[in-house]
């Protein structure tokens, strides 16, 4: 087997801050200067940028434009996006087999197979100048990332089919590569299975133990937070017992007779829950991590600092050290100068999420005609709630500015911390640097003059670098999230939650650590524990709760796309009617456009979503099943 030149699609991957040489004199030979397969193992250089392949796959939904990428947000119930991508696709409903958005299926079985062929090749490297500490690494790495491609095409797929070790051939006869799908309980055993080697390999290590020339390398803590969020999707109802999909089977084949005819989906198994609970508390108990606070006592600036913050103490694996220009210039208002879009925001839904400062969430439901049902103890009041007023806006701890009055509907008022830092309002003031930016989302508005508006009135607030001036070129980095330690706290709670309701047993100590995360997070969020606000609350009310604060703590970091459909509500959350303020209301005559008219502030429908039973998992694509006849399509596609 020769290989001409190794693909000149190989990209030479910037993990976190790990500096990493280029790859250009590899990639540009001339066409005359063939080199072999074999003679790749030779050099250490080559067998590196052979693992740099091996590693290329793994996704940077933060590296591009929000949206482009991936459909987490512009589908989810907490997003609009202005773009016209293929995530509206699935907000209406028009997705199905021969239109599957953001198709990465192949790309991920490319990638398993190019760890593959690294794995069984690697330690064939001759070049005395690499150590075998630098195989053992690359090694190591390369396994965990062939795991993760599979985790990440299970969260959209369910079960796929595991290739093990196997190296497809794709020159083979179509026949030849008939795969039926492992079941999803299988499919989660391998990947635990593999996780759980790479952490105990010895070889990757903690996080502590990492020299910062290698931040953003997968580490024990990394493998274990994906564990964590495995199990914790496999214990909830979509791949727990779901009806829907219990009668779904492999078609009989002779090939497979381990696969043949069984069912890809299990009964409902309550251990799970304790599965989950077991998995998340071996993170809690790591010591490389700790909530991130600034130390000064203020929740906003604490909250802010968990992504302005590069490499602080929370986060468990990031999306690369990315320039923060991409979610900068997506969520800045048009209304400030320079380069901005305005674009990535809130819905009302995810607006109405947020408690206020007392603790108590305001929106508990909604009536058929759209209104809210508000808690009484919250101190919301629905018949004022957009009756502007003037009060003090807390801009302290993520900018530049001290606290300052403003005139402003009191739907914004007296809420809690995380609020301000992610939600930004209509009538409010921009703060980029140094200056500050009055932004009306009215229709002609400053911030509402092209197609480039957000749709429901409200901007992102969170992922732009407030202290920065991004009208002067200035946007910031950031190590975005793709596991913190916020998350595992959250995965625990739920799943200590959920064993009390389905009478697992745990021990007791299981229960004090998860009211003691609890009232950890709320801490740092500025409020009271949930036992102090709600008292003598039921275990379906707690497990409610739990997943409201999930809600509001891990916003825009593509959790609530995949919460809605494991938890099975999207039918309820993703389906109907997305209200925001009336952005189609025009200025009145002589308005500057700073001014927000008063016919604006009106819970409006901006567009209407679809949302079925058949949509919870992505269809395989029309080209996967001609070509794969042992493969079985998802529920009601």
């Amino acid at each position: 087997m020769k290989y001409t030149k190794l693909y000149k699609s190989i990209i030479c991957l910037a993990i976190g801050a790990f500096s990493l040489s280029s790859c250009e004199d590899f990639l540009d030979r001339q066409e005359d200067e063939k080199l072999t397969f074999e003679k790749i193992w030779e050099s250490r250089n080559t067998t590196r940028q052979y693992w740099l392949n091996a590693m290329s796959f793994l996704p940077n939904e933060n590296g591009g434009f929000i949206g482009d990428n991936d459909p987490y947000l512009g589908a989810s119930d907490e997003c609009t996006i202005a773009y016209d991508r293929q995530y509206r696709w699935m907000n209406f409903g028009s997705w199905n087999p021969s239109q599957v958005p953001y198709y990465k299926m192949d790309h991920y079985y490319k990638g398993i197979r190019e760890c593959n062929i690294f794995l069984q090749n690697v330690y064939k490297c001759s070049d005395p100048l690499a150590t075998k500490d630098q195989l053992d690494e690359w090694y190591w790495q390369a396994r965990f990332a062939r795991a993760f491609y599979y985790f990440l095409m299970m969260r959209d797929y369910g079960p796929v089919f595991l290739l093990g070790d196997e190296l497809l051939d794709f020159t083979a006869s179509t026949e030849d590569l008939y795969r039926p799908r492992n079941t999803w309980d299988q499919c989660v055993d391998y990947v635990v299975s593999e996780m759980t080697q790479c952490a105990e390999s010895g070889v990757i290590l903690q996080q502590s133990d990492l020299p910062a020339a290698k931040w953003g390398l997968a580490t024990i803590g990394t493998c274990h937070a994906v564990i964590s969020r495995l199990l914790l999707y496999s214990a909830r109802p979509l791949f727990n017992g779901n009806e829907l999909y219990k009668n779904m089977k492999n078609p009989a084949t002779a090939d497979f007779p381990e696969l043949s005819g069984v069912n890809l989906f299990p009964d409902f198994n309550a251990d799970k829950w304790k599965k989950a609970a077991e998995a998340a508390k071996k993170l809690i108990d790591n010591s490389c991590y700790k909530l991130y606070r600034a130390g000064n006592d203020n929740p906003y600036e604490d909250y802010y600092g968990i992504t302005h913050e590069t490499w602080n103490s929370e986060l468990i694996w990031t999306d690369r050290y990315n320039g923060l220009f991409s979610w900068g210039v997506g969520t800045a208002p048009t209304g400030v100068a320079g380069t901005a879009y305005g674009a990535v925001g809130p819905t009302q839904k995810l607006v109405d999420a947020y408690a206020m400062k007392n603790g108590w969430y305001p929106i508990t439901g909604y009536n058929k005609d759209g209104s809210p049902i508000v808690e009484p103890s919250s101190g919301y009041d629905i018949d004022a709630e957009l009756e502007i007023t003037k009060w003090n806006y807390p801009a302290q701890g993520w900018s530049n500015f001290n606290n300052f009055d403003i005139d402003a509907p009191n739907m914004y008022k007296e809420r809690e911390p995380r609020f301000y830092v992610t939600v930004f309002f209509g009538g409010n003031f921009w703060l980029h640097g140094n200056s500050s930016t009055k932004i009306s989302f009215a229709k002609n508005g400053n911030g509402n003059k092209s197609h480039d508006y957000p749709k429901g009135g409200y901007l992102c607030n969170r992922f732009y670098e407030h202290k920065l001036n991004s009208a002067e070129g200035q946007w910031g980095n950031i190590t975005f999230p793709v596991f913190r330690l916020g998350e595992i706290y959250l995965n625990f709670i739920e799943a200590v939650l959920e064993c009390k309701r389905h009478n697992v047993a745990l021990d007791k100590s299981y229960e004090t650590l998860a009211w003691e995360k609890w009232d950890d997070l709320r801490n740092r969020a500025g409020m009271e524990s949930i036992k102090q606000t709600y008292g003598n609350a039921s275990i379906e009310q707690l497990i409610e709760l739990c997943h409201r604060e999930r809600q509001v703590e891990l916003a825009f970091e593509r959790h609530r796309y995949f919460d809605t459909r494991t938890w099975m509500i999207a039918t309820e959350t993703d389906n109907g009617d997305m209200y925001g303020m009336n952005t189609t209301c025009p200025l009145d005559n002589g308005m500057a456009g700073t001014e927000t008219p008063a016919g604006f502030w009106k819970r409006t429908v901006f567009e209407t979503r679809v949302f079925q039973d058949r949509h919870y998992l992505y269809p395989f694509s029309q080209r996967e099943l001609d070509r794969n006849k042992l493969l079985t399509q998802n529920y009601g596609r």
